[in-house]
């Protein structure tokens, strides 16, 4: 029961000065470091979506390495919405 818990989904709203050329690699390498499921549904240089599925602290590692960021990137926000075990 608790692990159903720790593991969640979520999808990531990266807001900011992002050039999405450089910073979705980085994303996915980082993503990948944690050991976090992840995909990206939107890249723009103003908005990025990352969905990520893992235990719960290592999202928020997740969010705290992005909200950082690459030298080159202003990340201004970062939202995280839960998503449903479940697709529609």
């Amino acid at each position: 029961m608790g692990q159903d818990r720790s593991h969640l989904q979520e999808r990531m709203t990266i807001v900011g000065d992002l050039k999405a050329a450089s910073f979705v690699p980085w994303i996915r390498r980082h993503a990948t470091k944690l050991g976090l499921s992840h995909s990206i549904s939107h890249t723009s240089s103003m908005r990025i979506e990352v969905e990520v599925s893992g235990p719960e602290d290592l999202i928020d590692m997740m969010e705290v390495g992005c909200s950082l960021g690459p030298i080159d990137v202003w990340v201004e926000s970062i939202e995280r919405t839960a998503m449903s075990g479940e697709t529609a």
